[in-house]
């Protein structure tokens, strides 16, 4: 695995390394890029986009919208249009990089490390992390947010986040922890039907083999993380890298030091959690008052 952009070498002893995200429009140029490659192969295939759009399955305004860069398409198109116009694999080759444009600026080179990470631990603290999202609480969390996004945003946001939870269909399965404070599970964004089925959800991936839910009573008078949300993040060539987000500013981190302090935190927050079982007995409970 290639190291994500702009994540620098550590420093002598094992400095903290901080990423820099890249520009915000960075994957929109992507897109546009493979916008012009679409419509280039178009043309010359002798199409217009009614029978282009025909022959794939799309509409004419979201064949227009994808050659323009506002959109991006799916995986699934992609494989079809290089079909369909007989592009030779060169929209093929895109499309890892057009996947990564779906997430924000701040996500993506965490989006690649996540998908293929061996091992991820996560703490929240505000909303039910994205690897546990229904469809019906991720809308309801983008349609919230502030200021407002159009409603293609939200599709687009809403199809990058459930791709993620493709993680649990890998092979070998990664080990995944979560360690969620009990308030994230009795917020009801969406509302209380929203809320009813984000915790099934909750049981029925915290019953997955290579899943452990743990959640952090708000009666805990001790607390080891009272700094914010965060992430680690195993590799599969052995290092761990942490990624810690607040407001729409990242961070990825991997010199030691700093990694080990969130190593340390999170030990802490799994000794004062409830364990697997009593946490899933306690999501039990919620759902019968819900």
């Amino acid at each position: 695995m290639s190291e994500p952009t702009g994540l620098a070498d550590g420093a002598a002893g094992g400095g903290e390394v901080e990423e820099r995200h890249p520009e915000p429009d960075a994957g929109s140029g992507v897109l546009r890029v493979f916008g012009r490659q679409l419509k280039r192969f178009r043309v010359r295939a002798g199409m217009e986009r009614p029978e282009f759009g025909s022959l794939t399955g799309y509409s004419v305004s979201t064949i227009a919208a994808y050659e323009q860069g506002r959109r991006v398409p799916p995986p699934r198109f992609i494989d079809q249009a290089d079909e369909v116009l007989d592009a030779g694999g060169v929209l093929q080759e895109m499309k890892e990089e057009v996947a990564r444009a779906q997430y924000p600026a701040f996500f993506r080179d965490a989006a690649r490390l996540e998908g293929e990470a061996v091992g991820l631990h996560v703490y929240e603290m505000y909303a039910v992390p994205g690897l546990l999202q229904t469809e019906e609480y991720a809308r309801a969390v983008f349609s919230v947010r502030r200021p407002l996004l159009d409603e293609d945003r939200i599709e687009q946001a809403l199809r990058a986040r459930l791709a993620r939870q493709e993680i649990y269909a890998r092979n070998p399965a990664p080990l995944v922890a979560f360690v969620l404070e009990e308030c994230v599970l009795q917020r009801p964004i969406g509302g209380r039907a929203v809320l009813r089925g984000q915790l099934e959800q909750v049981l029925l991936i915290g019953h997955k083999r290579n899943v452990e839910i743990q959640v952090m009573p708000v009666s805990r008078e001790d607390h080891g993380a009272l700094g914010g949300p965060f992430t680690l993040i195993d590799t599969p060539e052995g290092r761990r890298i942490a990624y810690a987000e607040v407001q729409g500013d990242s961070r990825l981190y991997s010199g030691q030091s700093k990694v080990r302090e969130l190593e340390a935190r999170y030990g802490i927050l799994r000794a004062q959690a409830l364990t697997p079982s009593e946490s899933l007995a306690f999501v039990e409970k919620l759902l019968g008052e819900t």
